[in-house]
């Protein structure tokens, strides 16, 4: 099928650039020199315009249309079907339009970086503004006719979630966890594990839990940047970063096991099918399935806690610290301002306000310059809170500095779909927790790889969870694990109404 290699020949070109630009942003947050952004700028948009133009090709078109007419095997079909998507997509986007989206990029994140110094939204403002601009075009431009604009930018990041599934669902997970929360009021919190320690013991013990997890360090590497990250540029080059806080070590090492499950998860893709465009995750909500897993469901579990104590002191042996302690301090339930630091029953509440505040932007209610105000109300009437600084509030995120709007909502969809894989792993793995406790974490891997690494992009995100789960429910499998842990360790019962 000469369609069939050439279509082939192009996604491997393809993920060739974008391995490129990947790589180039990942040395932006991490060596980059600080005024050295001016060219890095210059060499993301030529590289996005080559790759917009290599993609958008008459040529990619007639293949599709070629290979849509013949008999094709399901990894074909598959293939065409996402190209497909992804060409429409693409190909109603002029390359001006390509070019200034990664010139604003750019820009928007070294004035992020420059407002979060000054802890002042003000420089922030016109490049964020210039950046809603331009994804406004973009979601006007790749939306249908009827379709929310949101929608078409959930396209880039969760194919097959629509707004239409998302509010009902995030306004019953909502009331369910303030449900949850108003049962805990008023009842002792767990005692605070705030012991200061130092930098580079965190970075020894990471290493070694990055090991023991299951990241592979041959063909891959840790590195330091001011918002933790992954990046993969194909299953033999993932990179994670993460940020040491000598005086918040389990807020650290959580964000170095959440970028860990995203690592694996990268490193675990299916290979075979490289030039499909298959060998990719299924959408963004599920690769943050798989960093939440690990984070939460394992990282705060209690034999984590018994699993991480003698690590510990192995690294600091007059620490007074016991795994009892380790683990009610990792699931202290408050509501709080930073989203990166928030507890498993908190923290989607900070992702219902973003998602609020991010469909106001695309609707065309809300501008940039009046973020600030909106990001507080939304914070006061959601999450129960108000920052007192703008670094601790509209500018705690990375982001929207890259013009990532639509993406949050895939954390929320992750924890959702991390809460239903965990009960199922509960079922096939019976002794999970005695393996957590001893630091045998293969047998979790594995059963990750086979029933969701290894699919790859052959369904998307929604229809491969439910051919792993069946008709079970996301939000009361979340909402039965916060009561089974948190509810146990504050004394509290689940009513029958609740």
């Amino acid at each position: 099928m000469e369609a069939w290699n050439q279509l082939t020949t192009r996604i491997e070109e393809l993920d060739a650039l974008g391995g490129a630009m990947a790589l180039l942003d990942w040395d932006q947050q991490t060596y980059l020199p600080a005024g050295s952004g001016e060219s890095r700028g210059k060499q993301s948009a030529a590289l996005g315009r080559i790759y917009h133009e290599r993609f958008t090709a008459p040529e990619v078109g007639g293949w599709l249309d070629t290979l849509e007419s013949g008999a094709l095997d399901r990894v074909q079909a598959a293939a065409v079907r996402n190209a497909r998507r992804r060409y429409r997509r693409a190909t109603v986007l002029p390359s001006r339009l390509v070019e200034d989206l990664s010139h604003a990029r750019t820009a928007g994140f070294a004035a992020w970086m420059k407002a979060r110094e000054a802890n002042d939204f003000a420089p922030y403002a016109a490049p964020l503004q210039r950046l809603i601009d331009l994804s406004r075009e973009q979601a006007e431009r790749q939306a249908a006719p009827g379709q929310h604009p949101y929608d078409a930018l959930l396209e880039d990041y969760d194919p097959g979630s629509t707004i239409g599934e998302l509010r009902p669902m995030f306004e019953r997970l909502g009331t369910e966890l303030n449900r949850f929360l108003d049962a805990l009021a008023g009842r002792p919190h767990p005692t605070l594990f705030d012991t200061p320690l130092d930098v580079e013991g965190q970075r020894k013990l990471s290493e070694r839990v990055l090991t023991d997890l299951g990241f592979d360090r041959v063909h891959g590497r840790l590195d330091i940047s001011e918002h933790p990250f992954t990046v993969g540029m194909g299953t033999d080059d993932v990179r994670i970063t993460t940020h040491f806080h000598a005086d918040n070590f389990l807020a650290a090492l959580g964000g170095t096991v959440h970028e860990c499950g995203h690592a694996m998860y990268e490193q675990g893709l299916p290979a075979q099918w490289a030039g499909t465009g298959l060998d990719k995750a299924a959408g963004m909500g599920l690769h943050e399935s798989q960093s939440r897993f690990w984070e939460n469901f394992i990282g705060r579990s209690e034999a984590f806690g018994r699993y991480l104590a003698p690590r510990m002191h192995g690294i600091w042996p007059t620490l007074a610290v016991s795994a009892d302690a380790l683990y009610a301090s990792m699931n202290r339930v408050e509501r709080s301002l930073i989203r990166i630091f928030a507890d498993e029953a908190t923290y989607n509440l900070h992702i219902i306000a973003r998602f609020e505040l991010e469909v106001a932007i695309m609707e065309g209610t809300l501008q940039a310059i009046d973020l600030p105000a909106a990001w507080d109300d939304a914070y006061r009437r959601i999450v129960g809170v108000v920052a007192p600084t703008a670094k601790e509030g509209v500018l705690q995120d990375v982001h929207w500095s890259g013009g990532a709007f639509g993406y949050f909502p895939s954390y929320t969809i992750g924890n959702l779909y991390a809460a239903s894989f965990g009960a199922r792993i509960e079922a096939d793995l019976p002794d999970i927790w005695q393996r957590v406790e001893r630091g045998d974490f293969a047998p979790i891997l594995a059963w990750l790889r086979e029933h969701v690494h290894a699919k790859g992009h052959l369904d998307d995100a929604p229809v491969l969870f439910r051919e792993v789960v069946g008709d079970r429910d996301p939000v009361e499998d979340l909402v039965a694990h916060l009561w089974r842990r948190h509810g146990k360790l504050y004394g509290v019962e689940r009513s029958v109404q609740a």
